[in-house]
């Protein structure tokens, strides 16, 4: 397996630093709002990384935080006249329920900020202790960066460049430091905000030393991929490395992984622009299946254009294999067999192909581009090759290859329950020709089928009309 290493800027070889064993950190959403879409992608591309390793027979440990104390929170607490906590805790519940419905596993751990202060404290202290920190007067605990002479190697900045006046660049923070790139470890409260004690003043932690900590906690003090989206790289996940490194005297992680930017339309996503999109305006238009279709419509290390045109192409794929599966599905229900006949077993081998090739590109950086390329192939094969002809064994097996490719990238493609509209359509016409032509049976088998899956037939005046139960 090759991942493309952020810190080498290069393909590598990927093995974990246990055999058998895989440790992934991905930094979560700041719990604030409703997430977007933008925060959508790192969640279902490294689900999706997680889902192929566990696949292959990892043991994936696999820890994701929330981010539930920062100034957009507190800020929404005040408009709203509640504790922090209150805000905190009603998005991490509705961020839970939008990565079930995009069919996001459930993190092995959710740590959350606010729950591992004593370990940031820690961390901090013995920073201080090896010289790599130092506090203001005011109480503020900085980051001394050029104590740590490799600063800058994950984003491959210069410190002399940083230093030398592009303020784009600059970390942000407080007044008082001995250096313009030094950055906040502990920070004193402000009035109305939530704090806690600590040797060095009332106060709250910094953004970056929360995820050192939860890694170091939960993954140990060397992990083997460290992962979100482009826009982490600097300053903060540069500011982890730092941190991390000065303090556990350890590389961090040995493969640094990061999604390329979601554009609206060719444009940068805000609100100001009117190109906001939360997962759940997506949810209200598509399935949101679709949406994660489409994020593994192309390779997750490139930009990602979203606009209603390529949201109704990943609808059109994504139920292509929907409805590959289903016409199997029906296929079974006739077919007679347990055992494969005639030139079946050669072509289930054939078939089999397909699942190499998929595997290739998983292989080769997550190229799940290709592996969805290779799914439409086996739905292609499979529709060109199965028929009420052939035996159960031979259904079975292209239906539960398709699934399984499907299920890796997390996609769910045999619902009965949501039968697709022009699928529903079609039988409902193939059951008015068996009727027209006096073949009731066939006719009852339809509305039978149907029925089982959920959908009411009801012969009218006008027609015969349908709808969910």
């Amino acid at each position: 397996m090759k991942i493309y290493n952020t810190l080498s800027k290069k393909k590598e070889e990927f093995v974990p630093h246990e055999q058998g064993k895989v440790s992934i950190y991905v930094c979560g959403p700041t719990v604030y709002n409703l997430i977007h879409i933008g925060n959508a992608r790192p969640m279902i591309i490294f689900d999706t990384v997680r889902r192929y390793m566990e696949h292959k027979g990892w043991q994936v440990n696999y820890v994701s935080n929330f981010t539930d104390v920062d100034d957009k929170i507190i800020k929404k607490a005040q408009e709203e006249g509640v504790e922090s906590s209150v805000i905190s805790e009603r998005y991490i519940e509705e961020c839970k329920k939008d990565m079930k419905a995009l069919n996001v596993k459930t993190a092995t751990v959710h740590p959350k900020a606010t729950e591992e202060i004593d370990g940031m404290q820690q961390m901090i202290k013995t920073l201080l202790e090896n010289g790599n920190a130092y506090v203001a007067k005011d109480g503020t605990v900085y980051f001394k960066t050029r104590s740590f002479r490799d600063y800058g190697k994950l984003s491959h900045k210069n410190l002399d460049d940083l230093r030398g006046g592009n303020r784009s660049l600059l970390v942000s923070g407080e007044d008082q430091k001995e250096d313009p790139l030094d950055f906040v470890l502990w920070k004193p409260k402000k009035e109305g905000e939530p704090f806690w004690e600590s040797p060095w003043c009332e106060g709250r932690p910094g953004w970056h030393i929360e995820c050192s900590v939860m890694s170091k906690k939960y993954l140990g003090d060397e992990i083997d991929i460290h992962a979100g989206g482009e826009d982490l790289i600097f300053p903060h996940h540069e500011n982890e490395i730092a941190q991390s490194e000065a303090a556990n005297g350890k590389p961090f992680a040995r493969y640094w992984m990061h999604n390329g930017f979601l554009n609206i339309d060719n444009k940068k996503m805000s609100k100001s622009a009117g190109n906001f999109f939360t997962v759940r305006d997506i949810g209200e238009k598509y399935d949101l299946q679709v949406l994660r279709f489409f994020m593994l419509s192309a390779h997750y290390r490139s930009p990602l254009n979203f606009s209603a045109e390529l949201m109704e192409a990943a609808k059109n794929g994504y139920e292509r294999i929907v409805t590959s599966v289903s016409n199997l599905n029906y296929l079974l229900e006739k077919a007679q067999g347990d055992t494969m006949r005639g030139e079946e077993e050669k072509l289930a081998e054939e078939a089999k192909g397909f699942a190499d090739k998929f595997d290739a590109a998983m292989e080769d950086d997550f190229n799940t581009a290709d592996a969805i390329s290779a799914i439409f192939e086996l739905v292609k094969f499979a529709n060109t090759n199965a028929s009420e002809e052939s035996s159960a064994a031979f259904i079975k097996a292209l239906k539960e290859e398709i699934v399984t490719l499907s299920d890796i990238c997390g996609l769910l493609v045999e619902k009965a329950e949501e039968m697709l509209d022009e699928e529903i359509e079609q039988l409902i016409e193939e059951r008015q020709a068996a009727r027209k032509a006096k073949n009731f049976a066939r006719a009852d088998e339809i509305r039978n089928m149907l029925s089982e899956r959920g959908i009411l037939l009801e012969d009218t005046r006008e027609g015969v009309k349908w709808k969910r139960a």
